[in-house]
């Protein structure tokens, strides 16, 4: 005879930022609440863990990526990935979250029963099939495959004689002092690791199809510098963090109201960066307006100090073929290379590509509708992290966090055993997320909706989500909440 499987309160995929942030919440409102981590790698960390490519860094300042419970008190603004990876460590550590995390369990399958109110999660570990039952469910495991990057389909390419390495799969020992590289990309993971490459002796050519905003920004943040000096860190964190959180929203918002501005602004940036007469409107004029992709931050201007020191060169044009020796561009040009990098993006998969099921009937997300961008329509006791694509990812974690603790404090005050977001057939759909790189265009259509107005409507702004998720009802026409009796839900 089988026992029953494992039970806990609530059940949170996945051990990176997300993850320890949803952990630290819950055990600091519910101390006597049970709860554990299902990590499918090995390690703490998430991203942090998983990319190990020269140079890699925040893309956004530490002061809002980092936790609002623990300050970042690292000398950078823009920090190298081992720091961040040591600081999600330490917060799981410090708060014995570490304890509560099982590796290598891959979550398959996620099952919802109105008749005993829990989900049941199937997870693959070292081969075997591991079954818990769970309360609440609560995916903080990202948006992409951590198993595979995104490579397009290049002519060629087993033509060529050297190496061609993705920055997802970095090897551990690529030696590239003396030797040509070519980087195939232009977004954050191509501007920092071309001149981290060049630090490391290579040089360096940036092929990009088409060009990103790219700016600098001070590696240590000068205010923050100084109000450390006079007040508890603490205090000083809160108010570094509340200072960037307020530049990033007015450059977003200057952004979409007033794009043609922005871009000759950023234009005037650059070419103070660059070298006189460079040719900043063949690869620095994007297609497409400021914000409408991520801009990518550069420290101290490293990109640009390397192309003004000759060390690396920016093509923009269409690869044709790999050759034995190279590539072969559209335009006829030849580029030599002796080590390609594809930095060409990630495979978006939305709560790590788990199957939704409740009551038997399985989920088909395009059909769902987001709810205040952290649960989804019909089904019940579920929240997810999906961060902003215009500022941290951690802002909205955070503000997620809290919103999940608010939902299940009520739920315990009212003696409620479901929550379930229910659309009204009124609202209009719209695609989930409103921005254009590669990896979220190639996937749109397999997203779930967000909605023509509140609470469906995704608003990518902090400052107008925070009085909202931190601090408004959690009641409303479309939340629907349940009590049980006797193991079967009663609608409250």
């Amino acid at each position: 005879m089988s026992s029953a499987p494992e039970h806990v309160d609530v059940l949170i995929i996945g051990a990176g930022l997300s993850g320890i942030d949803a952990a630290y919440h819950l055990q600091r409102a519910f101390p006597s609440r049970t709860y554990a981590i299902l990590e499918m790698r090995e390690a703490i960390g998430g991203t942090w863990d998983l990319f190990r490519y020269p140079g890699i860094r925040s893309d956004s300042d530490m002061f809002t990526l980092g936790y609002r419970h623990r300050p970042w008190l690292g000398d950078k603004a823009i920090a190298d990935g081992d720091s961040i990876l040591r600081y999600v460590r330490d917060t799981a550590a410090d708060n014995g979250i570490d304890k509560h995390i099982r590796y290598r369990h891959k979550v398959i399958r996620a099952e919802w029963s109105s008749a005993g109110n829990r989900w049941t999660v199937t997870s693959e570990h070292d081969g075997d099939s591991v079954v818990i039952t769970a309360g609440f469910l609560f995916s903080c495991s990202g948006y992409y495959r951590y198993d595979q990057g995104y490579t397009p389909e290049f002519a060629g390419t087993e033509r060529f004689s050297g190496p061609i390495v993705h920055p997802q799969h970095w090897p551990e020992h690529l030696d590239v002092e003396g030797k040509r590289v070519v980087i195939v990309g232009s977004g954050a993971t191509a501007v920092t690791l071309g001149p981290a490459l060049v630090e490391q002796g290579a040089q360096v050519t940036m092929l990009q199809r088409s060009p990103s905003y790219i700016i600098s920004m001070p590696a240590r943040d000068a205010f923050a510098d100084r109000v450390r000096r006079f007040l508890p860190a603490k205090a000083a964190y809160a108010l570094a963090r509340a200072k960037n959180v307020g530049f990033s929203t007015v450059m977003y918002q200057v952004s979409q109201r007033y794009p043609k501005r922005m871009r000759a602004w950023i234009h005037g940036l650059q070419e103070r960066w660059l070298p006189e007469g460079y040719d900043i409107d063949t690869h620095f004029n994007p297609r497409y307006d400021p914000w409408d992709q991520r801009l990518c931050l550069v420290p101290n201007g490293d990109l640009f100090r390397a192309i003004r020191h000759g060390k690396l060169e920016m093509a923009t044009d269409r690869i044709e073929t790999f050759t034995e020796t190279g590539l072969r561009l559209e335009s006829g040009a030849d580029l030599d290379a002796d080590v390609v990098i594809t930095a060409t993006g990630l495979n978006l998969v939305v709560f790590g590509g788990i199957d939704l099921v409740v009551d038997g009937r399985e989920l088909k997300l395009p059909e769902l509708m987001a709810y205040k961008a952290m649960m989804l329509s019909d089904v019940p006791n579920f929240a997810f992290v999906i961060g902003y694509t215009n500022a941290s990812w951690t802002l909205k974690a955070d503000l997620v966090c809290e919103y999940v603790v608010r939902l299940l404090a009520h739920m315990d005050a009212h003696g409620y055993a479901k929550a379930t977001p229910v659309r009204d057939p009124s609202v209009g759909t719209a695609p989930f997320l409103d921005f254009e790189p590669g990896y979220v265009l190639r996937v749109i259509d397999s997203l779930p909706k967000q909605g023509d107005r509140a609470p469906w409507k995704l608003h990518m702004n902090y400052l107008r989500d925070l009085p909202k998720m931190r601090y408004g009802r959690i009641t409303d026409p479309a939340m629907r909440f349940e009590r049980a009796t006797h193991g079967a839900g009663v609608r409250e």
